[in-house]
C-alpha cells in the first residue's frame, strides 16, 4: 500500500492494528446532528465525544457538518467517506484514531438552501455550532445581535439564502415550524460568556426582525442551553500529514492534531433529545457558569496572554513561548490575579486546574502557533481578559499584569512587530485599528488612549476609568521602549 492511497471506508481494514477505527455499520447512521462551522476543533472534540456514543450503538446520531465560507474540509473529506484521523499527541508518543461520525460535508455558500434542508429533516434534533465569536454577528462588547453587520442585512432581505450562522438557523427554525416539525435545540461550544443564553438572545432579536411571530416562537420554544468546551486543537499542517500518513499506510488529507485532555460540561436542557455524551465523558450540569468562567479567564484569558506577548517576543509557538521563565512566571501570577474573580465550582480544585494548564501550555508535541491564537482579538478579548479586570477594578484590586496582555494586543494590531516586520494581523476590525495606529503616529500614549476607544471592545466604561487607562497605557509604553522579552524579564525579577 502507497500513502498515495486515501484513507477511506475500504481502506479501513488494511489500517495497522495500533489504530482504532470505527467498528460500527456507518451505512445505518441516522441525521440527528447538524453542525455548523466543521472546522478542526469540532472534528477533535464534538465529534469524537458524538463518535463515542454511536460506537456504544445509537445510531441516532451521525453528523452532517456545514462549512458557511470555504470548501476546503469538504474537498478533503468527500473522498475519504467523511472519515478523518484524530492524533492525540503528548510527550510520550502519538495514538491515532479514525473517527466516523460525521455522515456528511456541505458548503453553504455553493447552495444555501440544501443546508436549510439538512436542518430541516424530522431526524435532526439537535444544530451544534463552533462558528467562532465572529460568528455571531454581534457586539462582544453588549452581547447584542450587530444589526448593522452586512451578513445580518442580507439575511434580513434574504431568508431563503442566508450567509451566517444565525440565518440560517433562523430560516430552519421558520421552515420546521411551517412544516409542523419539532423544533430542534441549538448548542453552542464557542468561547462565549453564557453562550447558550448569548445565542438565544441573538436569535431571538434575528427573528424578531424577520417578523414578531417568529421572534415570538424562538423566545419561546428554541432551546438553547450553555455549554463550556476545552481542549487545544492547533492548526493541521503539512508535516503533520506528512506524520499521518507514515503511520497508517495512507493518506488524509485533513487529520487534526490535538492533546489528551478534553473537557466538555452541558447545560442539560434538550427538549427534542441528545446523545448519551455523559456516558462517553462529558458532564451534564444545571449551572455551566462557573465551569465557563474558569475556562475563558484561566485557560482563554492565558491563552491571548502567551499569543501576544510569546509573538512580540519571537516565539512562533505556545510551547517555545512556555519554555521562557519569565513569561511563565508572568502566566503563573497572571492566573493567581484572576482566581481571585471565580466562583469555584464543587469540588473543583482550581490550584491542580491551573499547574495542568500550564503542563498542556509547555506541550512539546504540539506546535499550536502563537498567531494563530492570536486571531480575532477584537472578539475575544471582552470575554477572556475584561471581564476579569472589570472585576479586579471593582474590588480595588491591581490590574497590571492584565493591563499588559492588553497592551500586548495593541501593539500586536498596529501590524508591525519589534523588529519593523509585518503582522498578518486577522481580525474583522483590523482595518479599522490598523487606521487608528496609523493616526497615533508611532505615540504609544496616544495608540493606547486612541484604541481603549474602540466601544466595539472595550465598551464605554472602561475608556472612562482612569485605572484602566493609565494600567493599560503605561504598559505599552513600556512594550514599546523595553520591547516584550525585557518587560516580562523585568517583571520576573522586579
Amino acid at each position: 500500500m502507497t500513502q498515495t492511497a486515501r484513507l477511506n471506508t475500504a481502506r479501513l481494514a488494511d489500517l495497522p492494528p495500533d489504530v482504532a477505527r470505527p467498528a460500527y455499520d456507518r451505512k445505518a447512521m441516522k441525521t440527528g446532528i447538524v453542525h455548523l462551522g466543521i472546522g478542526a476543533f469540532h472534528r477533535a472534540h464534538q465529534a469524537v465525544y458524538t463518535d463515542a456514543v454511536i460506537a456504544s450503538g445509537d445510531l441516532w446520531w451521525g453528523i452532517v457538518g456545514a462549512s458557511l465560507r470555504s470548501p476546503d474540509t469538504r474537498d478533503a473529506l468527500k473522498a475519504q467517506d467523511g472519515l478523518y484521523t484524530l492524533a492525540v499527541r503528548s510527550g510520550e508518543g502519538e495514538k491515532l484514531a479514525v473517527i466516523g461520525a460525521i455522515r456528511e460535508v456541505v458548503v453553504a455558500p455553493e447552495n444555501p438552501a440544501a443546508l436549510v434542508e439538512r436542518m430541516s429533516h424530522p431526524d435532526v434534533k439537535v444544530v451544534t455550532l463552533t462558528v467562532t465569536e465572529k460568528g455571531y454577528c454581534h457586539d462582544p462588547a453588549t452581547g447584542r445581535l450587530d444589526e448593522k453587520h452586512p451578513d445580518v442585512v442580507h439575511d434580513l432581505a434574504n431568508l431563503n439564502r442566508p450567509r451566517s450562522a444565525i440565518g440560517f438557523l433562523a430560516a430552519a427554525i421558520a421552515r420546521r415550524r411551517s412544516l409542523g416539525l419539532a423544533p430542534f435545540t441549538v448548542l453552542s461550544c464557542d468561547n462565549l460568556p453564557s453562550n447558550g443564553r448569548t445565542l438565544h438572545r441573538i436569535l431571538t432579536r434575528f427573528a424578531e426582525l424577520v417578523s414578531p411571530d417568529l421572534g415570538a416562537f424562538v423566545r419561546d420554544k428554541i432551546a438553547c442551553p450553555d455549554s463550556m468546551v476545552d481542549r487545544i486543537v492547533p492548526a493541521t499542517t503539512d508535516e503533520d500529514r506528512a506524520a499521518v500518513a507514515a503511520r497508517l499506510g495512507v493518506a488524509d488529507a485533513w487529520p487534526v492534531m490535538t492533546e489528551p485532555f478534553t473537557q466538555w460540561v452541558i447545560e442539560d436542557h434538550f427538549p427534542s433529545g441528545r446523545p448519551a455524551w455523559e456516558t462517553v465523558g462529558a458532564t451534564l450540569v444545571t449551572d455551566v457558569a462557573p465551569y465557563e468562567a474558569m475556562k475563558l479567564r484561566l485557560l482563554n484569558g492565558s491563552h491571548s496572554a502567551i499569543a501576544y506577548l510569546g509573538y512580540l517576543a519571537g516565539y512562533q509557538t505556545v510551547s517555545e513561548a512556555m519554555a521562557d521563565e519569565s513569561l511563565a512566571s508572568y502566566v503563573a501570577a497572571l492566573m493567581d490575579d484572576t482566581t481571585a474573580t471565580l466562583t469555584i465550582p464543587p469540588g473543583a480544585d482550581v490550584e491542580a486546574y491551573k499547574r495542568s494548564l500550564r503542563e498542556r501550555f509547555r506541550n512539546p508535541a504540539l506546535k499550536h502557533r502563537t498567531w494563530q491564537i492570536a486571531m480575532d482579538g477584537s472578539q475575544k478579548l471582552p470575554q477572556r481578559l475584561l471581564g476579569t479586570i472589570r472585576d479586579r477594578l471593582a474590588a480595588g484590586s491591581d490590574i497590571a499584569r492584565h493591563a499588559l496582555a492588553v497592551a500586548a494586543w495593541m501593539r500586536y494590531v498596529t501590524g508591525t512587530d519589534e523588529k519593523g516586520d509585518a503582522i498578518d494581523v486577522r481580525d474583522p476590525l483590523a482595518a479599522d485599528l490598523a487606521a487608528i495606529a496609523r493616526s497615533a503616529g508611532g505615540d504609544p500614549a496616544a495608540l493606547s488612549r486612541a484604541l481603549a476607544g474602540v466601544e466595539a471592545v472595550f465598551g464605554t466604561d472602561l475608556p472612562a476609568e482612569p485605572r484602566f487607562v493609565t494600567a493599560v497605557g503605561e504598559a505599552l509604553v513600556g512594550l514599546y521602549r523595553d520591547g516584550a522579552r525585557a518587560t516580562l524579564a523585568s517583571l520576573a525579577h522586579g
